[in-house]
């Protein structure tokens, strides 16, 4: 799946990618009943946002059933959180120590969480990310 790199998505583009996410593939009608109920969007609404995705590349015609399309996602989950992130942690001057310290206060990082990043940590000082033994272990990201 092709990433671009300059892709900046709204937080209503986000909800949108995320259904489909989900769903994997799905026509504008499946998107915008899997909306929230108290705030959904029209459909034309729903549609509109789905074709500026198709625009900036973030999803792709896959078919029509009827007169329906059928969309699905053309980024992965992964490649949109990594660059939220790195924009985050710019705002921190790259730091990510006052990020994490706001996610303790809030209740949002935990001591289980913690080890799971060590682990991470770990097999990656073991497993660099261009290593030949990483590449093998690495599963597919599902868009």
């Amino acid at each position: 799946m092709a990433e671009r790199k300059s892709l900046t998505l709204t937080r209503f583009e986000l909800e949108i990618m995320r259904v489909l996410w989900d769903l994997e593939r799905a026509s504008v009608r499946e998107i915008q009943e899997r909306l929230s109920e108290t705030r959904r969007p029209a459909y034309t609404t729903v549609q509109t946002i789905v074709h500026r995705l198709e625009e900036k590349g973030a999803v792709q015609r896959l078919r029509k059933i009827g007169n329906a399309l059928i969309f699905e996602p053309a980024i992965t989950r992964k490649s949109v959180h990594g660059r939220l992130i790195t924009e985050l942690l710019q705002l921190f001057g790259g730091s990510a120590r006052p990020l994490m310290a706001h996610l303790v206060e809030m209740g949002k990082l935990n001591l289980q969480d913690v080890r799971e990043l060590e682990t991470l940590m770990t097999e990656q000082r073991e497993n660099p990310p261009d290593s030949p033994a990483r590449e093998r272990g690495r599963h597919n990201d599902k868009p």
